[in-house]
């Protein structure tokens, strides 16, 4: 996600509970950190079309990480390794299909972008097209998400807060998602398919069908669907996840920032409460989308927010799947929804929302996965419960259930139905005293060992005041990490136990604070600011930053880090990004050979007329991309 739009977010949207800080203040008080929780029987993660349980190893104590680390760096390029090999697999504005002319800063139209590869990828998800062995997938399809425009990096001559139409209207064409066909040739390596059916666009025009308890709510009519059961596009796509199924979930973020004139609104309007605690703007939005297209303007469509912020699954194997947002997982700035499987046979999705001071949420399906028949579990996504996480002093935790009639979540308290619930999924977490966290962000299960580990990128608004001696985070500009166990190692469980796995910094710097599970600081690598992560094959932590330029000075990058064993905490540094990116959505290949990973926002901090980066071409405009590391004999990243 962009590094300035979260702190633009005034504090009126925060609520009054509990913060994790105190929790964590008093736990510390009470136990060594140095006391971690470690084995325990893992639960089972499904790969997109792996639909039957695989065999697996134990967690091993040899984390399998042999590369050697990187250095911070301040260099407008992508570094890895001794060993490793990174290439460019697509840009932003290349044709995804034949007929389509490749970018061309100087002529773009709306038409055309919504043909070519989106701007500012975030998640990465590879989906196989293999009729042989799962893990030897040579072709498949990457769905990656667009998440936000950096207008001065796409248009010569942009004027901040006087766009043309014609910007608009290629900002809505450039996010969303971008699906195409890639294939791995033995002396090429990894090459995206121009003319694969397969690629497709999906974009802030393309038309998105409402499921789940809140489709039809009046909340969600407007002038252009009465109905309140159809929107217009998806945008502001930060992370994502990949269903055992088979199909894409993309998760709307930072929409707030699309939306202009909240105080057009009575101050007694139910609608402005809600669209304070979400953060939407009481005057202009910063691209101005609501100069040409009424919808974005509150005073002319005061329910079209309520629109967004869902979590839309796609199916990345059908052109013509229409999209669909689905309600059940509630409405928030959703940072990921990842997907396991419970041992009971039912799916829970855990997603974070990617704000200070919010919360963690998880959503247990009523329905069943079955997987003899993929088109079955289509719908298991629109019933279920929806949770939100409260955190103890004494490292336990409970998933507090959001659902109408239960607890204060009653007319009595503004939610006169189930579906009012999920739309204002916020305020009915404040209603619960959810514990209130440092951004949300990433949250993902280790296929090995079982545990969920859940990302929070940073708060800078602590105070001096919530902080003791034994706890040095008030101001969090660096991040940690929770590894969190779910009770009985069953997902559906509403208790969990908690342990802290990484307080980030520089472990060179006391200032900073730093914890590493227990590793010895020495062997450790700076790191800022996490966001995105995922798991190799042993079970190893690899994590994406952002945030790094301005917390640690350096570019962001993406690290390892055992989460068993001797090296326990042992984090390394194994990529560094060019000048102003983000490194996003790190996604391995099946067999483990390939990191695929995006490069979102090279260059922010200037501008096309004042670039601060030529990243990927040594040209402007820099360009946005996804990147494929693989080792140069061939083997599996990381050993």
């Amino acid at each position: 996600m962009s590094k300035t739009t979260v702190d633009e977010v005034a504090s009126s949207n925060q609520s009054q509970n509990e913060t994790f800080e105190e929790v964590f203040r008093r736990r510390l008080n009470r136990r060594s950190l140095l006391k971690g929780a470690m084995a325990s029987v893992p639960l089972v993660v499904f790969g997109p079309l792996l639909l039957k349980q695989p065999s697996r190893a134990e967690a091993q104590d040899d984390s399998a990480l042999t590369f050697e680390p990187i250095q911070l760096s301040t260099e407008d390029a992508v570094i890895v390794p001794p060993g490793y090999v990174t290439q460019v697999v697509i840009r932003w504005g290349e044709p995804l299909h034949p007929h389509v002319p490749p970018l061309d800063i100087l002529d773009q139209s709306a038409e055309l972008q919504a043909q070519q590869f989106g701007y500012n990828c975030d998640f990465v998800g590879f989906f196989p097209l293999h009729q042989g062995p799962f893990r030897r997938a040579s072709r498949g399809i990457l769905a990656v998400n667009n998440e936000f425009p950096n207008s001065e990096l796409m248009f010569p001559g942009y004027v901040p807060g006087n766009p043309t139409q014609q910007q608009v209207d290629v900002e809505l064409a450039a996010l969303g998602v971008s699906i195409v066909a890639v294939v791995h040739l033995p002396r090429r390596g990894w090459r995206y398919v121009v003319a694969s059916e397969f690629n497709r666009r999906i974009t802030g025009e393309t038309e998105v069908e409402i499921t789940g308890p809140a489709r039809g709510h009046d909340l969600l009519k407007v002038s252009y669907d009465p109905t309140g059961t159809k929107v217009r596009g998806t945008f502001d796509n930060c992370s994502g996840g990949k269903t055992p199924w088979g199909t894409l979930l993309t998760c709307e973020e930072n929409f707030q920032n699309r939306f202009a004139n909240r105080d057009a609104l009575a101050a007694d309007d139910p609608r402005t409460a809600i669209h304070t605690r979400y953060g939407l703007p009481t005057g202009a939005t910063l691209q101005r989308w609501e100069l040409f297209h009424p919808r974005f303007d509150l005073a002319q469509e005061p329910n079209e927010p309520f629109r967004f912020g869902w979590v839309v699954e796609i199916d990345p194997y059908d052109p013509t799947f229409v999209p669909k947002k689905r309600t059940a997982l509630g409405r928030f700035r959703h940072e990921g929804a990842t997907v396991v499987v419970a041992p009971d046979g039912r799916v829970v999705v855990y997603s974070g929302d990617d704000e200070r001071f919010d919360y963690m949420y998880k959503f247990v399906s009523t329905g069943s996965f079955d997987a003899e028949n993929r088109k079955a579990n289509f719908g298991l996504l629109d019933a279920g419960t929806l949770y939100v996480a409260k955190f103890n002093d004494d490292g336990t935790g409970e998933w507090r259930p959001l659902v109408f009639g239960q607890g204060p979540l009653t007319p009595a308290n503004g939610f006169a139905s189930q579906a009012e619930v999920l739309i204002n999924t916020r305020g009915a977490a404040d209603q619960l005293a959810a514990t209130k966290m440092d951004r949300p962000e990433d949250i993902e299960t280790n296929p090995v060992n079982g545990k969920v580990y859940c990302v929070m990128t940073n708060n800078n608004q602590r105070t001096a005041a919530q902080v003791d001696a034994s706890n040095p985070r008030a101001n969090n500009i660096h991040g940690h990490i929770i590894e969190l166990t779910e009770g009985g190692d069953d997902a559906t469980a509403t208790t969990f136990t908690w342990e802290i796995f990484i307080l980030c910094g520089d472990p060179n710097n006391p200032a900073d604070g730093t914890f590493f599970a227990g590793c010895d600081p020495s062997h450790v690598s700076p790191i800022s600011s996490p966001d995105n992560i995922t798991f190799d094959g042993e079970g190893n932590l690899w994590i994406a930053t952002d945030g790094q330029p301005s917390t640690l000075r350096k570019n962001d990058g993406i690290y390892a880090v055992p989460v068993a064993g001797d090296e326990r905490g042992c984090l390394r540094q194994f990529l560094s990004g060019p000048v102003g990116s983000e490194l996003c959505g790190p996604e391995f290949s099946p067999d483990g050979t390939t990191l695929f990973c995006a490069i979102q926002h090279p260059g922010e901090g200037g501008t096309l007329e004042k670039p601060v980066s030529t990243w990927p071409d040594g040209t402007t405009p820099p360009r946005p991309s996804v990147i494929a590391v693989v080792k140069a004999d061939g083997g599996t990243i990381g050993g």
